[in-house]
């Protein structure tokens, strides 16, 4: 069994509340996991308007197929228009 793991730190400016976050962070939660059939929560910056910090995770029986799925995440991610990427890391085990 292959586990993986990616950590996305989030960047909103189109957020004016907390509000607005919860909703472009429910949102792309969503979308995220039906398309790519991950799991994934917010793991920190709850209290941050313009900030996001997501863990998505991955469970697979090769470490290439794992190492892909997450990649797709993060493409997915990087063309969303509403937010950016400040930083992210992948780790397979």
């Amino acid at each position: 069994m292959v586990i993986g793991r990616l950590e996305l730190r989030l960047g909103i400016p189109a957020a004016r509340s907390l509000k607005d976050k919860r909703r472009l962070v429910k949102s792309l939660v969503s979308r995220l996991q039906n398309r790519h059939n991950v799991s994934v929560a917010e793991v920190g910056d709850n209290d941050k308007w313009q900030a996001c910090t997501l863990g998505v995770a991955v469970v697979s029986n090769r470490t290439d197929h794992a190492d892909s799925q997450l990649a797709a995440v993060v493409k997915m991610v990087q063309r969303e228009p509403e937010l950016f990427i400040i930083d992210y890391g992948i780790e397979v085990n």
